[in-house]
């Protein structure tokens, strides 16, 4: 069962601060560049990025407030999915953005109504192929990081500068630093800290521009059809359909992971809640004129880290995403930080949700050369593509949105190969009183 924490309200607030920094700039990155790449003008661009973040804030209450219906009740946040920022353009590019929306929500209808039918899927996740996918969860997020560490734009002449390692180190140093001296609260919010002390750092060193803050509104209210009635076009719907599966086999990570580190087994009905929770969010995605919405793996790693197991920190970040996305010029303050600092905090945060894999591999039995073979070839496979996309770069460009996710390459090698290699003899599933994670008291 999952262990209950008496977490105070201010606390938990502080800790919702630290998941929405987290999350944020990633979350944020999805409507720039989609904008970006569709010409919108500065007033669209205001509204993409502050109903993007409002509605953030709506996804993740819709999934940490289960009830009957949906929502699956673990401490997640939900984002923009990163994966659907090629397609989407391509559709925006070839149809019209009421073309691009159309096929938003009728991914979304499709994820709720197949929302009970994936989740029967759960006994092809066991221990070998779950911590095989959190691992290559994990691992692919760090090559984010390190971007990050180098400037964010790696074609930028001062990518991997001096200053920005230095910028980068120091924020993980303060994070360890908290970790390995601090106590109670204050090592719970290590992450938020080494973002603060790391901004602040670089303000004095002039890495820092205020100008988003100014530049943004006071207050904007969310409009349904902000851009006009959505259209229907099948080949538009059939790739977002395709991206939300993927969307889908990565929230299972997740979920797993989650319900590992609060020591609660994930049921099939939880997973179907959770699955029905994230099909609401892209359909309300589509209807406000945002993107699709899934859980966000990088929040996986800050649970890990601040030991704080309850959702009433992530229900704070989820009210202060709704807020900032009514006030864009408070929400504005998120985005000041510079992209060392915050890669800082992501090489720890990742590194996290990839050491909780591995974890979880422990339970796998490797004296069993076939249990090997499936997590290695599986994790090869799924770090292979994320790190040389370009390999797939021939194949129709239906594939190359499947082939070219290194999650999903490793959650099909993982679960095709279990399958053939240990169908007869299937392993036991995670244990349904503690957790890996759970430390004793």
């Amino acid at each position: 069962m999952e262990r209950k924490q008496d977490v105070s309200n201010p606390k938990a607030a502080v800790l919702g601060i630290q998941h929405l920094l987290a999350m944020y700039s990633g979350s944020v990155l999805v409507p720039i560049l989609i904008g970006a790449s569709l010409h919108f003008s500065s007033e669209q661009m205001t509204y993409l990025v502050s109903i993007d973040i409002f509605m953030c804030g709506v996804a993740t209450f819709l999934q940490v407030f289960a009830n009957k219906v949906f929502g699956i009740g673990l401490p997640v946040i939900l984002g923009c999915a990163v994966q659907a920022v090629t397609p989407l353009i391509m559709i925006g590019q070839k149809y019209d953005f009421q073309t691009m929306y159309g096929a938003i929500i009728a991914a979304g209808f499709f994820v709720f109504l197949i929302s009970g039918l994936f989740a029967k899927v759960r006994k092809l996740f066991p221990p070998l192929v779950t911590g095989t996918l959190i691992t290559v969860i994990g691992l692919s997020l760090i090559p984010v990081a390190f971007q990050n560490i180098g400037g964010g734009s790696t074609t930028a002449k001062s990518f991997g500068s001096m200053q920005n390692l230095a910028l980068g180190a120091i924020t993980v140093l303060i994070i360890l630093a908290i970790n390995v001296w601090a106590k109670g609260f204050l090592r719970s919010i290590a992450i938020l800290v080494g973002l603060i002390v790391g901004t602040l750092i670089a303000g004095g060193m002039g890495m820092v521009s205020l100008s988003p803050v100014a530049q943004a509104h006071w207050f904007h209210v969310p409009t349904p059809f902000y851009f006009g009635v959505p259209k229907f076009e099948w080949s538009s719907i059939l790739t977002m359909v395709l991206i939300s599966l993927v969307s889908m086999v990565e929230s299972t990570g997740v979920f797993f992971a989650l319900g590992d580190i609060m020591g609660r087994k994930i049921e099939q009905d939880d997973l179907k809640r959770g699955y029905r929770a994230e099909g609401i969010a892209v359909m309300l995605g589509g209807l406000f004129n945002t993107f699709p919405y899934t859980t966000f793996s990088q929040n996986v790693g800050l649970v890990q880290l601040s030991g704080i197991k309850s959702r009433k920190p992530v229900i704070f970040s989820a009210g202060f995403l709704v807020l900032l996305g009514l006030l864009p010029k408070a929400g504005a303050l998120a985005t000041i930080i510079p992209a060392p600092v915050l890669g800082g905090a992501m090489l720890v945060m990742f590194g996290m949700v990839a050491v909780q894999g591995i974890r979880m591999l422990q339970q796998v039995d490797f004296h069993n050369d076939k249990n090997l073979l499936v997590a290695a070839i599986s994790i090869g496979l799924g770090l292979g593509v994320t790190v040389q996309p370009e390999i797939v770069q021939f194949l129709p460009k239906t594939l190359q949105l499947f082939c070219s996710s290194g999650i999903l390459m490793a959650s099909l090698s993982a679960v095709i190969l279990n399958l053939l290699f240990n169908a007869k003899h299937p392993a036991p599933e995670m244990d349904s009183e503690t957790g890996l994670n759970e430390k004793d008291e």
